[in-house]
């Protein structure tokens, strides 16, 4: 059996449970732009982009993408203010194992700051929670899950890798990384499983409670 030696995860989704959030603002500062957008239409289009794909869509859309992402954020982290809930289940997992972990978010640093550095859960990844700002290329580049990697001091193929989105997953797959494709319980979009596997995933779990069920066989030894 392969020896796996560090974790590393996503985090809106995966961490978080903040996809329901960040949609909503990104909808109502669409919105707010003049261009009405429910949160279903924002999920559709932005769920799981890169920022520069975000911006292309809304340059597309005759927006000011700069102001639309100000807004956004200043909702966004009033949202956080009130409640930053984390995924179900993701407790036991970071305690679960002892072994390196991870952060790895196309998110921007003042983001993370604000959301996943500011709950408990940000003491298991000490100063290892990276934004696609620490590198060259976001995901679907591998550069995220390889520069987390090189911080952790592990090779690309002992680590694992869990992403809701395809995007994590291809960043997963082209570092040489174990992809696994996450389907959380805010998740709503239908076929998703099938689209993470075509993108390269080699597991998909639903819910933490498979996932820590696919660690304890992958890590058994480490398990608690």
């Amino acid at each position: 059996m392969k020896e796996y030696k560090a974790i590393l995860f996503d985090c809106d989704g995966v961490l978080i449970d903040s996809e329901p959030l960040g949609c909503e603002a990104l909808a109502r500062a669409v919105s707010a732009s003049g261009l009405p957008m429910t949160r279903d239409e924002a999920t559709r289009i932005f769920s799981g982009n890169a920022a520069q794909a975000s911006i292309a869509w809304m340059r597309n859309a005759g927006l000011d993408a700069a102001a639309v992402f100000g807004e956004s954020d200043r909702i966004l982290f009033e949202m956080f203010d009130r409640d930053i809930p984390p995924v179900q289940g993701i407790e036991a997992v970071l305690s679960g194992f002892d072994l390196p972990m991870a952060v790895c978010s196309n998110s921007a640093v003042q983001r993370l700051d604000r959301s996943i550095a500011r709950t408990p859960l940000a003491a298991r990844f000490g100063s290892h929670i990276y934004s696609a700002e620490h590198v060259a290329a976001p995901k679907p580049a591998p550069d995220l899950a390889l520069f987390a990697c090189e911080r952790l001091g592990v090779a690309p193929e002992q680590a694992i890798f869990i992403d809701d989105n395809p995007h994590g997953v291809l960043c997963a797959a082209a570092a040489g990384c174990l992809a696994v494709g996450f389907i959380g319980p805010s998740e709503h979009r239908q076929g998703h499983a099938q689209v993470l596997h075509d993108a390269g995933a080699d597991h998909v779990v639903h819910g933490m409670a498979e996932f820590r069920e696919l660690l304890s066989r992958l890590l058994l030894p480490l398990a608690a």
